[in-house]
């Protein structure tokens, strides 16, 4: 990152989000649930809330019912960051049979294809308009062939749909070919080996409220921060943090530091020194302009999730200007 401002002050307040205790991680947090095959995702998601009596959860990326594997899910005020999951890259283990026997070689050649750029039109039973879209394929592995039978791997973007693939598959080698079993491996950064079943959720939560307990599910929920892993940051000096907690703008004057090469008008994440989320924006100017100017409005605040006063205010507010000014210390 560069560092806009090396004399900030050093931040003393606030807490890590490694440091949270299990019910701060539950009023905003996210838990890699390993849905089965049979339920919705949302009778997933409702069974989830209801072992861990919250009143807000959702999911990130819906799964169709016999399809397995990851599905995170967002408690408390980290349903706010859902669309941000719904965005990421996926990875999915897909088993496809052909309707007649090709050569191992034809096989290989024809997926091959595959990667890269795609036109898909969604199936008849999908929960989007049906019209042809672009997507792409970042890796396609063939992990065995067996007969029929063809087991592999794809990386994906967001809104790929492996069932509308394997047809496609299908129909360039002539035979036809359909989708037997799916099940997703990774969501962004998300993967299936840190993945939970929902009766492990429940029996941790007993354990949490019936023993005092908390290591098993401390280790289900992550802080809500790892769903900005993918955005652009800025470190926000904590004079500035409260102000921002307001609903206030975030000005030049109030970084520390910022992440190279950010363009104006790109979703941004600021956080704090100790790694906490304060809230969302879009940028007003992009990181040159920042580094190249002393003033002026660098952020436009869209979406708070940090409770003010978590960190002491250290502004004044000017009726005059109607803007926050310089700040003032507490002793």
């Amino acid at each position: 990152m560069i560092v806009r401002d090396p004399d900030t002050i050093p931040d003393r307040w606030g807490k890590r989000p490694s440091d949270r205790s299990v019910g701060e991680l539950l009023k905003g947090g996210v838990i890699i649930l390993d849905k089965p095959a049979g339920p919705t995702s949302h009778q997933a998601t409702a069974w989830a809330r209801d072992a861990l009596k919250l009143d807000k959860v959702g999911h990130g990326g819906t799964l169709d019912p016999y399809v397995s594997g990851v599905l995170p899910l967002t408690t408390g005020k980290a349903v706010r960051l859902t669309d941000i999951v719904l965005s990421s890259d996926k990875e999915y283990i897909c088993l496809m049979r052909l309707h007649d026997d090709r050569p191992e070689r034809r096989v290989r050649e024809v997926m091959s294809r595959f990667v890269g750029k795609i036109y898909q039109l969604p199936p008849v039973r999908s929960a989007v308009k049906r019209q042809v879209r672009i997507r792409t394929i970042k890796e396609l592995e063939i992990l065995d062939i067996r007969g029929r039978d063809i087991l592999f791997r794809i990386s994906c973007d967001a809104g790929t749909y492996a069932r509308a693939l394997c047809t496609d598959i299908g129909d360039v080698l002539g035979c036809g070919a359909n989708m037997v079993e799916l099940r997703r491996s990774r969501s962004g950064k998300m993967t299936e080996d840190r993945a939970v079943s929902l009766q492990d959720l429940r029996d941790a939560y007993v354990f949490w409220q019936q023993y005092g307990r908390e290591d098993w599910l401390r280790s289900m929920i992550l802080p809500m921060e790892v769903l900005v892993q993918p955005l652009p940051k800025i470190v926000v000096k904590a004079t500035a943090v409260d102000a921002i907690c307001h609903g206030a703008d975030l000005n030049i004057q109030g970084i520390h530091m910022l992440d190279e090469d950010i363009r104006k008008n790109a979703l941004v994440a600021m956080m704090t020194a100790r790694g906490e989320l304060i809230a969302i924006g879009r940028m007003a100017m992009s990181t040159s302009k920042i580094m190249a100017t002393s003033q002026g409005k660098a952020v436009d605040t869209e979406r708070v999730f940090m409770d003010p006063g978590h960190y002491p205010r250290m502004w004044r507010y000017s009726t005059d200007l109607e803007e926050f000014s310089e700040p003032v210390f507490p002793e």
